[in-house]
């Protein structure tokens, strides 16, 4: 395992500025968010491909362990945008995208369904997908992300335990849903609050990372911080880091 840094921790930035404070925080890896809301898109894949791999092939040396995804649109044009990623993952050696799954009250079967194409259209790239354990999502609930791994072949889970301490499942446990894992996103949570400074939350990184440990795992533990206000966030992305470094 190793410790990585998403650039959703500094959404306000360009690309290029976060990877050079995620450079000056001794990073090594790097997660990349590809959120058409933000200011790497998806839609811009579509529009200009080659420009956009320039642009993110240049990480400063920086491994690049995972894409965040998280594109805007429906039907055919939300596949099409998929399919570019893929082919950006693809192109940069990355195996693994995060996706989150649907929101509370969408029929099971059609999540299958929508997640069956999308395994179609990774597979054939050589990626695979993990769906994101989320507060109002359907992968809030441990039991539904094991139906959902299950029901969908080559699908997996973006472990993020902050979204489990916080929600209404936290007494449901989510061990059963470590061998599904194929990513990890961390912060520090208390059970009424999903960030809190580092060593002020309950999140037990070392428990965390001995079960990581004994199912094999060795990708990333990304780090995925929100500005927040009184928080430095460079302050705290240097602590956590040491921190998840001294228990490897």
């Amino acid at each position: 395992m190793y410790v990585a840094a998403s650039t959703g921790c500094f959404p306000e930035l360009s690309f290029s500025e976060v990877i050079e404070i995620l450079n000056d925080l001794e990073f090594t890896a790097v997660e990349i968010v590809l959120d058409d809301g933000g200011p790497m898109t998806a839609s811009q894949l579509v529009d200009n491909f080659e420009e956009s791999l320039r642009l993110i092939r240049d990480t400063h040396r920086l491994d690049i362990c995972s894409y965040n995804v998280k594109i805007e649109g429906e039907g055919e044009q939300y596949y099409t945008r998929f399919e570019k990623v893929c082919d950006l993952a693809k192109a940069t050696k990355v195996v693994t995208l995060t996706i989150p799954s649907a929101v509370h009250g969408t029929p099971f079967n059609q999540e299958v369904e929508h997640l069956q194409r999308l395994v179609a259209i990774a597979d054939l790239r050589g990626v695979r997908i993990g769906i994101k354990s989320q507060i109002g999502c359907l992968t809030e609930d441990p039991d539904t992300v094991k139906n959902l791994c299950d029901y969908v072949p080559g699908v997996g889970l973006t472990l993020d335990p902050s979204h489990y301490l916080c929600s209404n499942n936290r007494n449901k446990n989510y061990e059963k849903l470590l061998k599904y894992v194929y990513h990890v996103h961390l912060r520090d949570s208390k059970k009424d609050k999903l960030q809190v400074r580092v060593g002020q939350g309950e999140i037990d990184y070392s428990r965390l990372i001995t079960q990581l440990q004994n199912i094999g795992y060795d990708q990333a533990l990304s780090i995925e911080m929100q500005p927040d206000e009184g928080i430095d966030m460079r302050q705290e992305l240097r602590k956590l880091r040491l921190l998840l470094d001294s228990l490897l």
